[in-house]
């Protein structure tokens, strides 16, 4: 099977966020996609051993996962408790997964700071948006794989086509 898609779990309707809930993403492509045996499923903080429901956490001070991935910003909880180890872990995890299935491609949940790839959160815990990726879609990306976020499935698809 070649194009298959590492797909954040919670957007497969899965409760592994944070708070205990699913965002599923209901599109046809994603059925299409899942008959076809294209989907490759994983939540990068379970696959670090995380817990569900777990405090929210941030990539601290405005940084990115570029920076955490370098060594030079942290993850954060609401606590206080640094979870940079646990976020390093799944974004290893997440590019372990892809590159071991195929995947040229990953849809990720928006505003993650492990699977933000269009927005993050600030850092703050204020709801401050900024442009920047997470530290899983930031390794991700690193390696090659292409990155899309829930909001940009539109453009997936299309690229999916393109290589078809």
């Amino acid at each position: 099977m070649q194009n298959r898609i590492l797909v954040s779990a919670c957007l497969m309707g899965q409760a592994v966020r944070y708070d205990g809930r699913a965002k599923p993403l209901l599109h046809p492509a994603i059925e299409a996609w899942r008959a076809e045996g294209r989907l490759v499923t994983i939540c990068p903080e379970m696959s670090a051993g995380m817990k569900v429901p777990r405090p929210p956490a941030e990539i601290g001070n405005g940084a990115t996962g570029e920076e955490v991935l370098a060594g030079t910003a942290r993850v954060v909880e609401l606590t206080g408790g640094d979870v940079t180890a646990e976020f390093l872990q799944a974004a290893e995890n997440a590019v372990a997964l892809a590159r071991q299935t195929g995947c040229r491609y990953a849809l990720l949940i928006d505003g993650s700071p492990s699977c933000g790839s269009d927005f993050i959160y600030d850092g703050s815990f204020s709801g401050g948006r900024q442009a920047g990726n997470g530290v899983t879609a930031a390794a991700l990306k690193a390696v090659g794989i292409e990155v899309f976020s829930d909001r940009d499935i539109e453009r997936l698809i299309a690229r999916v086509a393109h290589d078809t």
